[in-house]
């Protein structure tokens, strides 16, 4: 068993050599040694899944070989696909080694699901290759500026929302195959915050946020825990993968303030709606916001005390609670208690200008 462990050790180095200059000297027969190496690795993947004392000492070598844990056991599934797209990604590869390869890709391939999995991959990769390009809205015929002008508003628009979408289901689709090869959940988390920390701000925060919304397609998130399909463990799986999307939002208070400030306001009464855990950390926040504001009677309306600390001002923080009480009745209830609860804390009173919540009641 040491010396296999000593063999998974070496992954991660295979892996760093297929991304460098150093394939540049590799010949078809050192790539075939190559892809043996990654298909061993995926058998021992395969042999060893069922047992978890064996999976955990493989998982914990592999972490151990890595300045930084980025593979863990599931990565030995998937290495003939990592391999593979790495050496599709590295311009080093000499031609012959190349065309070796991408015959392995080919229609007369051998079959199973390794071939399968790097073309899915690949496919994968050039998505989001293709998503990443800068988007040029096709030519359209002459006419008043200003309807063209919206048009390619609307069609910009829906493109942005097409790619959004499509980012949230690679991340989705990555977690669950994390979860279904048995990664262990502190991993999966490590996981999603490298994978989220690759995303400019506040990219990382929309994909989170439709991420989430996606799931609320796919079952009840706090009701009685079947999926859509009526199992028990179809919607146990999303929970899980929702609870790891919003444990790494609530993980930090300022994250998850700079993820409420990016976001309209009503996608946020929206995912309130269905994640109960968010809507209470929500309320939370709004609570604290508010509290910065005051009431300026030469004014004649709420300002922000500090600038350095009120985050909205008081018309934001009206449309919040507005689209809070237009939510579901049960979210409606649970913003009404809360804002009755902080009137009374500070005095109950019934006349615009003394109290914040006094005014927010009534203006919801």
């Amino acid at each position: 068993m040491e010396a296999v462990l000593g063999q998974v050790e070496q992954l991660p180095a295979l892996l760093a050599v297929s991304r460098s200059a150093l394939v540049r000297g590799w010949d078809p027969l050192t790539l075939d040694r190559a892809l043996e190496w990654a298909r061993y690795f995926q058998h021992l993947h395969d042999r060893f899944r069922a047992r978890p004392q064996l999976r955990e000492a493989l998982g914990r070598r592999l972490r151990r070989s890595q300045p930084c844990p980025l593979l863990g056991f599931p990565a030995l599934g998937r290495c003939p696909q990592l391999l593979g797209l790495a050496l599709l990604e590295n311009r080093a590869l000499p031609p012959a080694a190349c065309r070796r390869l991408l015959r392995s890709l080919g229609p007369g391939a051998e079959s199973g699901p390794e071939p399968r999995g790097l073309e899915l991959l690949a496919r994968r990769k050039a998505a989001a290759c293709l998503l990443a390009l800068p988007r040029r809205p096709p030519p359209r015929p002459a006419g008043p500026e200003a309807e063209l002008q919206a048009e390619l508003q609307r069609d910009a628009a829906l493109v942005a929302e097409a790619e959004l979408q499509t980012e949230a289901e690679l991340l989705l689709g990555r977690l669950r195959e994390e979860r279904q090869e048995g990664g262990e959940a502190a991993g999966q988390r490590r996981w999603l915050g490298r994978a989220l920390e690759q995303l400019p701000r506040p990219r990382d925060f929309q994909v989170v946020a439709a991420a989430l919304a996606l799931l609320t397609r796919a079952g009840d998130t706090d009701g009685d825990g079947s999926g859509p399909d009526g199992h028990p463990g179809s919607a146990a799986g999303e929970g899980c993968t929702a609870g790891l999307l919003l444990s790494w939002l609530l993980d930090k208070q300022e994250r998850f303030s700079a993820f409420c400030l990016c976001l309209p306001c009503s996608r946020l009464a929206f995912l309130a709606g269905h994640y109960s855990q968010l809507s209470r950390s929500y309320l939370d926040l709004l609570t604290c916001w508010g509290s910065h504001l005051h009431y300026d009677p030469l004014q004649g309306r709420w300002v922000k005390s500090c600038l350095d600390k009120a985050e909205v001002s008081w018309e934001e923080l009206k449309e919040c609670f507005s689209c809070l009480c237009q939510g579901s009745a049960l979210l409606k209830e649970q913003t009404q208690a809360a804002l009755k609860l902080l009137r009374t804390r500070d005095g109950d009173f019934r006349v615009c200008g003394l109290s914040v919540w006094t005014d927010l009641l009534m203006e919801v």
